[in-house]
């Protein structure tokens, strides 16, 4: 197959004046060139496509793929990771991972944790505060903790996250709301072991690849999986392939939500335990990074005995899988 590769490139945002904080949910040069040697080896032809401004100049000059392996993250507003995947809809074009509405819904947390409870798995109680005025109608016990309601890689996410007292809340809101310029989601603080779920596959075929609990080192901002701790995960974080009986109901939860809310091909699902040690769901990303040692679902691949490119092949796969399901299914009906 030809396959096109999507993505924002890090460093051409750094070069137009974007900061570190900004960049980074973007990928950098050589988790481009690892993707793109793997699909190599597994006998395809790549092409470099770029963001989404590049993908449109390509369309319209009358450029198609096979596949697209789409990792774009997107620029602005609620339905940027949607962006790529919508224009590759409208043109016919299968792609990987999860579809537009899959990735506005999980990229708004608390809109996800919505269908997350209503699909009855555990997740912590939560209020959007959109103004501080809002925060007098907040009525958690706390500790509790606040972050930007659609930011990932940790973005927003400190040690100051954690609040324990009401005027910590309207501060650390306040500062959010300016910084961030999206609402902020305040939820019930989870004190227990944090576990982080690799997934490969959709649907019914969907499996865990794996479960990895998060240990913040001494020197690591406490009690939160933040920006600081994650950009610099080598020395901070201990990363533990588990399987005891509390990572099995992680694992559980994790492949309910993915099953749930329909996401495709790979993935990952972050799980606290609350104060009776009951896995809940905390994020869903359908579009977790592929970096091969920084990234946490390859970490999980690599940890359980799965190498990059198999990781690869099986994202692969599983979209070429569920297409011809979906394309069997319409000849069956037509």
């Amino acid at each position: 197959m030809c396959i096109g590769i999507t993505y924002d490139l890090r460093e051409d945002y750094l070069g137009v004046g974007y900061n570190e904080e900004e960049t980074a949910e973007f990928d950098r040069e050589d988790t481009i060139q690892a993707i793109q040697c793997s699909l190599h080896e597994l006998g395809h032809e790549t092409d470099r496509i770029g963001n989404i401004k590049d993908l449109t100049t390509r369309l319209v000059a009358g450029d198609r793929w096979d596949m697209v392996f789409n990792i774009a993250e997107g620029l602005r507003g609620f339905g940027r990771e949607a962006q790529v995947p919508a224009l590759l809809d409208a043109y016919d074009i299968p792609y990987t991972f999860s579809d537009p509405l899959v990735l506005c819904l999980t990229l708004h947390k608390a809109m996800a944790k919505c269908v997350v409870r209503n699909l009855g798995i555990p997740t912590p109680d939560f209020f959007v505060v959109e103004k501080i005025a809002d925060l007098e109608t907040v009525n958690l016990n706390l500790p509790l903790f606040v972050k930007p309601v659609a930011e990932g890689t940790g973005k927003g996410v400190t040690a100051a996250s954690k609040v324990c007292n009401r005027s910590q809340l309207i501060s650390v809101c306040t500062d959010s709301l300016v910084a961030y310029k999206q609402p902020v989601l305040v939820e019930t603080f989870l004190p227990g072991r944090e576990f982080t779920v690799g997934i490969v596959g959709t649907g019914e075929d969907a499996v865990a690849i794996g479960v990895i609990e998060v240990i913040l080192r001494e020197t690591a901002e406490p009690d939160v999986y933040s920006y600081r701790n994650k950009e610099r995960c080598e020395e901070l974080v201990e990363y533990r392939l588990t399987s005891d009986s509390m990572a099995e109901k992680a694992r559980e939860v994790a492949l309910a939500v993915w099953r749930g809310i329909g996401c495709r091909d790979a993935g990952r699902v972050d799980i606290r335990a609350d104060v009776n040690g009951m896995p809940n769901f905390m994020e869903v990303n359908p579009l977790a990074g592929l970096h091969p040692q920084h990234s946490d679902l390859c970490i999980i691949a690599n940890m359980s005995g799965m190498t990059y490119r198999a990781l690869i092949e099986a994202i692969l796969c599983s979209a070429i899988n569920r297409i011809q399901k979906n394309e069997e299914k319409a000849f069956r009906h037509a």
